[in-house]
C-alpha cells in the first residue's frame, strides 16, 4: 500500500509511515529494514524521497545506517528527560524501573588548567578535584562522567568517599546551593575513551552533555562532561512562545 494520501511532502509521509510501522512492530528493534529498492517500491515513492526520509530518521536516532551492511531500527531509549530540569542520572534510571549504580574510575586533586581558571574564576594556586565515574543501570554501563570542582567547594574528606552525589557534597555545608546550569548537547561517534568504557559497538553513537553548574551568585561551582549512550537516552526541551 502506498502513502500518497495527503498533501504534505512525500518524505514527511514516509517518516510517519516508518515510525508507525516501527511502533506497531512491523519492524522490530535492531531489525534490518528492506533494501532501499524494496522499501521505495512498497511505499510508492522514489529512492531519492526515501533517502531523504531515512536521513532525517537517522538524525532522530530512530534508525542507524551501517555502510555496506544495511539500515537497522535503533532500540527505543530507556531513559528520557526534559533537559530544562536539573534531573540526576540516578533519577532517570529509577524512573525507568531500573537500579542505578556507580563505578568510580579515578579521583584526583591538581592545580587548575587555564580553562579551569577561566570557567571557575579561580586562582592558579587553588586546587581542583577531578572525578571520573561510570553510571550503570542494572549493572550495565550507560553514562561515562567527567566532573571538575574547585576543592574549596567540597568536604575535606571527599576524595576518600566512594559514593554519594557530587551535588549533595557541594551543598553539604549549607553555604552553596546549585541553582541552574548551562548545557550543551553534541552528537558524537566512536570516542576513544568513552566508547570502550561504555562497551559500545563501533556504530553506537554518543550524546555528549557538557554542563556548567552555577550557584545563586552566578558562580560556576561544577563542570560536567557526560557521555550518554544514544541508544539508551533521549533528551527533550519544552519551548514556550514569547
Amino acid at each position: 500500500m502506498t502513502i500518497r494520501i495527503d498533501s504534505r511532502h512525500l518524505y514527511l509521509q514516509v517518516i510517519d509511515r516508518l515510525k508507525d510501522d516501527i511502533a506497531k512492530g512491523v519492524f522490530q528493534e535492531k531489525e534490518k529494514l528492506p533494501s532501499e529498492f524494496e522499501l521505495a517500491k512498497s511505499l510508492g515513492v522514489s529512492r531519492a524521497t526515501l533517502r531523504e526520509a531515512l536521513r532525517l530518521l537517522e538524525e532522530e536516532n530512530v534508525i542507524v545506517r551501517r555502510h555496506g551492511v544495511g539500515t537497522f531500527v535503533n532500540p527505543k531509549p530507556l531513559f528520557t528527560s526534559g533537559i530544562e530540569h536539573l534531573t540526576s542520572v540516578s533519577s532517570m534510571i529509577r524512573s525507568a524501573g531500573m537500579e542505578p549504580g556507580t563505578i568510580y574510575l579515578s579521583s584526583s586533586k591538581s592545580f587548575p588548567s587555564e580553562k579551569d581558571i577561566e570557567r571557575f574564576q579561580c586562582e592558579k594556586d587553588e586546587q581542583v578535584i577531578s572525578i571520573e565515574r561510570v553510571r550503570t543501570a542494572n549493572g550495565e554501563p550507560v553514562v561515562y562522567c567527567v566532573d571538575k570542582v574547585p576543592s574549596k567547594y567540597l568536604p575535606s574528606d571527599f576524595l576518600r568517599r566512594q559514593e554519594g552525589s557530587i551535588f549533595a557534597a557541594i551543598e553539604e555545608t549549607g553555604n552553596i546551593r546549585v541553582t541552574h546550569a548551562v548545557a550543551f548537547i553534541d552528537p558524537s561517534g566512536f570516542h576513544a575513551v568513552a566508547s570502550p568504557i561504555l562497551e559500545c559497538k563501533p556504530e553506537t553513537a554518543l550524546l555528549v552533555l557538557t554542563q556548567l553548574h552555577y550557584d545563586d551568585n552566578d558562580q560556576v561551582v561544577l563542570f560536567s562532561k557526560n557521555y550518554f549512550k544514544a541508544d539508551k537516552f533521549s533528551f527533550h526541551v519544552v519551548r514556550k512562545r514569547v
